[in-house]
């Protein structure tokens, strides 16, 4: 019988993340669930709608996943309780919180994208030891080392992960999937072009502070008089966050908030994001960015570029790992992360 694999997904960049590497395993049984918890006081954190603008939540983040699985054909185990699985492998974009039925299974992080920059909230979350949930952010993500083998986007982010206390021997530098061939997005049909682009972060929608009108006013002097466009977070409230858009940006301002975030970068002249991962697609296409993160501290971070092999890599180390007998740290000693690097010149 075909080994039965859970992929948990969260937002659209996470669901479509899975969804490459579960192309590359035809010889599993691939199911797919919304991230969720069991604990108690998660389950009623998600009841009450606290959560709903995170993808712990039931609002736009689970019904565009649950609606994206459906129109590809994929099976919905929410919660890993809809068809009475047991599974061989549990592959998941978060571990901070980390069910118990994953930690009795094979299990495998895949980084999604960019980690928030770690504040107060999150170093006292992790001194006491609190429910690493309680960040809200991405800050603590894949440093609890609860996962048995973590699959990273750069050596940039091994070093990162591994001082945030996930074991070092733990972490494989695969690449990820979405980010790691940027070049294919030159090749589109978007018809604007030469403008400066603005990738919006949801940081209200999930419990921070920002100063909109302030961003956007710093966005019109970097623009100095050419043409604007915000592509606003898929998370965002559109109605918020258009009008203020319009009342303090030039009128010929193009607003999206679908569209392929990626072509509209690759026809940009210049990149100002804010904690958004996509700001690793405009360096490696050679723009000048803009980022609330150290810009540097970026450049040792970004995803390598592998010609969209990440999801094979990864699929590759599922495989292999689901039937090996040992620990994760055993399994990694036989990959090299300087193969993984240039992945077009080496088999797994």
């Amino acid at each position: 019988m075909k080994k039965k694999v859970l992929f948990i997904v969260g937002s659209m960049n996470q669901t479509t993340q899975m969804h490459q590497i579960s192309t590359y395993l035809p010889d599993f049984d691939c199911y797919f669930s919304q991230f969720y918890g069991e604990h108690p006081v998660v389950r009623a954190v998600i009841n009450s709608g606290i959560v709903d603008n995170t993808i712990l939540g039931r609002g736009q983040f689970k019904k565009n996943s649950d609606a994206y699985l459906e129109k590809h054909g994929l099976k919905n185990d929410y919660r890993a309780k809809v068809y009475g699985n047991k599974y061989d492998l549990v592959v998941t974009c978060n571990d901070m919180i980390v069910p118990l039925m994953f930690r009795r299974t094979k299990n495998i992080f895949v980084q999604e994208g960019m980690i928030d920059r770690m504040d107060t909230l999150g170093k006292i979350i992790r001194t006491l030891k609190l429910p690493r949930y309680l960040a809200f952010g991405t800050q603590l993500n894949g440093a609890s080392n609860i996962c048995q083998v973590y699959c990273v986007a750069s050596p940039g982010y091994k070093d990162y992960l591994a001082k945030q206390g996930t074991s070092r021997d733990k972490i494989v530098v695969t690449g990820i999937p979405n980010f790691d061939n940027a070049e294919s997005f030159l090749n589109n049909d978007f018809p604007y072009r030469d403008y400066v682009m603005v990738a919006t972060s949801d940081i209200r929608e999930v419990f921070g502070k920002e100063d909109r009108v302030a961003f956007i006013k710093e966005c019109v002097q970097k623009a100095a008089g050419r043409r604007l466009l915000f592509k606003l977070h898929p998370n965002e409230l559109y109605e918020r966050a258009e009008k203020e858009i319009k009342e303090n940006a030039p009128e010929d301002t193009l607003i999206f908030q679908q569209g392929s975030t990626n072509e509209m970068i690759a026809n940009c002249q210049e990149l100002i994001t804010q904690n958004s991962t996509v700001v690793y697609i405009g360096m490696a296409l050679g723009k000048k960015v803009s980022s609330y993160f150290d810009i540097n501290e970026l450049k040792r971070l970004q995803p390598i570029q592998n010609g969209g092999r990440s999801a094979e890599n990864i699929a590759t180390i599922c495989r292999a790992y689901v039937d090996f007998k040992g620990t994760g740290k055993e399994f990694l000693k036989q990959y090299d992360d300087q193969k993984l690097l240039a992945p077009w010149k080496y088999s797994l």
